[in-house]
C-alpha cells in the first residue's frame, strides 16, 4: 500500500554548493551523506548507468526530504540554468512559507534569482526562484484556511 511521497532528488555539478544553498537559505538539515565508487554493479543496476559513481546528501525540512546527487561518472551533461518550467521532467520543488514577501526579499538579497515577486493566487501568494543550478524552487504561501 502506498503511504505517500518521501522525497524528490536533483543532480548538481557541485554538491557542497547545493547543500549550502538549501541549508543556509531554507534551514534544511543533513540527514545523511552517502555515495559509491565506480564499479559497484548494484548501483549501476539501480541507476541504469554504466560505471556510475556519485556522492549524495539527504536533506530534511519539516516532514519533507530532498536528495542531492553529484555524479562523477559517467560524465553528466551540463544542465541549463534557465531551463523552462514547461520542459519535460521535474519542473520544480515547492516550499510552503508563512510570509512569501519577506522570504522573497531575504532570498533575493542572498543572491537567489526569481522570475517575479510573489503573485496573488487563491487567497495566498506564489513565486518561482532558482537554486544555483537553475532548478526552480517555488515559494507558496497559503491564504487563510477554514477551520
Amino acid at each position: 500500500m502506498l503511504r505517500g511521497f518521501h522525497h524528490a532528488a536533483i543532480s548538481t555539478p557541485d554538491l557542497e554548493r547545493s547543500v549550502r544553498f538549501y541549508r543556509e537559505l531554507f534551514g534544511c538539515t543533513v540527514l545523511r551523506e552517502f555515495g559509491w565508487p565506480a564499479g559497484i554493479p548494484a548501483a549501476d543496476t539501480l541507476t541504469g548507468l554504466r560505471n556510475s559513481a556519485a556522492r549524495a546528501v539527504m536533506l530534511k525540512l519539516g516532514d519533507s526530504h530532498l536528495e542531492i546527487f553529484e555524479f562523477s561518472s559517467p560524465t553528466p551533461k551540463p544542465g541549463d540554468p534557465d531551463r523552462p518550467a514547461c520542459d519535460h521532467g521535474i519542473t520544480h520543488i515547492c516550499l510552503e512559507v508563512r510570509d512569501s514577501q519577506a522570504e522573497y526579499v531575504r532570498l533575493k538579497a542572498a543572491g537567489m534569482r526569481f522570475h517575479a515577486p510573489p503573485q496573488a493566487q487563491d487567497g495566498g501568494f506564489v513565486t518561482y526562484g532558482r537554486d544555483p543550478d537553475g532548478n526552480i524552487v517555488e515559494l507558496l504561501e497559503f491564504g487563510p484556511r477554514d477551520g
